[in-house]
């Protein structure tokens, strides 16, 4: 790759291929900002179909649309991708090249990680790029789209034609509204809060922060607040019509705060959604579902355990995304991968794997997934 200041780059947007990924690696706008920069960008035909994006609207912001997987990532100096590559995928990479997603490299198989650093790809996660002061831009867009939909989700799942208690969340004079008990106060916690008060549900939010729990108080004066104990958590499992697992440790694995004997307090057809299930998930009783199958049942409570929630509001998701991470794609754009990382701090704890090396990852066990 070239790594002089003003180099230009080959760029490609791929089409996503796992199932129910409707995102697109880059928007249209997106690729007006980075032709308007001298850099040549190849979109996959129908990339963007998923979110509402068609051929001749990244044409018309000057991208070239090539008709195969092979040629977009063949000819890509920087691969932009949503969901982490497969091993065919990695295997079409020129070696060498640049790749930036969502990658969540702790939580993939072995083997993908091995094709990585054998071709020397340099993996940029999104998910993970964080400013010094701790702010992390391209993971906040996402856990805030993650939360606002988690309200829209409960409604319907809490319908009895969806198999749920057939309860409203905001009730209706006379019938109280639904129990929402979430745990983490977070990005995603503290927009599923918002969203579940927006459609009158009585909301009870947990933290192990203090400080955390402060900040929801003085922003929603209605929401019940605890700190986050085991005890605490039994209470609420014992009472909520909905439970939310939104505790995230970026990089790591989330930690487990939700045991099998707390379902067992839950009342029938009761509902869990856990929005840190792309990190491996925050319940004993949680494993990965899809958007076509988004539900089981254990011990008598639906569990809703979908990692890519986003992706069902596709274009908003896109363009949140893309406004989140263009600064980063630009700079590495710009720069190239090595000189990003040396001037950026806020990539380079991004990088996952460089010159045949694992960097920044944090693994655990992972027997199966993707």
């Amino acid at each position: 790759m070239h790594s002089t200041l003003h180099s230009t780059l080959n760029i490609g947007i791929p089409k996503e291929r796992r199932p129910f990924e409707f995102r697109v690696g880059l928007s249209p706008a997106g690729v007006e900002m980075l032709v308007q920069h001298g850099h040549t960008i190849y979109v996959e035909h129908d990339a963007g179909v998923g979110a509402g994006f068609g051929d001749h609207e990244y044409q018309n912001a000057g991208a070239t649309i090539v008709y195969s997987p092979y040629e977009v990532f063949g000819r890509a100096d920087l691969l932009l991708k949503i969901a982490r590559p497969m091993q065919d995928e990695i295997e079409m990479l020129n070696p060498g090249a640049t790749l930036m997603g969502l990658l969540h490299l702790a939580s993939t198989r072995q083997d993908r990680i091995d094709a990585l650093l054998k071709n020397k790809i340099t993996s940029i996660a999104y998910e993970e790029i964080c400013e010094p002061d701790g702010n992390m831009p391209v993971l906040r867009s996402l856990s805030q789209i993650g939360g606002i939909m988690t309200a829209q989700i409960a409604a319907r799942l809490m319908q009895s034609n969806f198999g749920g208690k057939g309860i409203l969340l905001g009730g209706v004079p006379g019938v109280p509204p639904a129990e929402v008990a979430i745990i983490g106060a977070g990005t995603s916690g503290t927009c599923a809060a918002q969203s579940f008060l927006g459609f009158g549900a009585h909301v009870t939010v947990l933290d192990k922060s203090l400080e955390q729990l402060q900040r929801i108080q003085e922003r929603f004066p209605n929401v019940v607040t605890m700190i986050s104990t085991h005890r605490n958590i039994e209470r609420v499992c014992s009472y909520a019509d909905v439970v939310i697992g939104a505790v995230l440790v970026p990089g790591e694995r989330s930690p487990m705060v939700l045991s099998r004997e707390n379902f067992k307090l839950m009342k029938p057809r009761s509902l869990f959604i856990d929005l840190s299930i792309d990190q491996g998930g925050s319940a004993e009783t949680s494993r990965p579902t899809t958007h076509d199958q988004p539900t089981y049942i254990e011990e008598g409570v639906i569990h809703f355990c979908v990692p890519n929630i986003p992706s069902g509001a596709a274009r908003t998701a896109t363009h949140a995304f893309v406004n989140a991470a263009m600064p980063y794609i630009r700079d590495v754009a710009r720069l190239g991968a090595e000189k990003a990382m040396e001037q950026a701090p806020a990539i380079e704890v991004a990088v996952n794997t460089h010159q045949g090396e694992l960097r920044h990852v944090h693994r655990w066990a992972v027997e199966k997934g993707g």
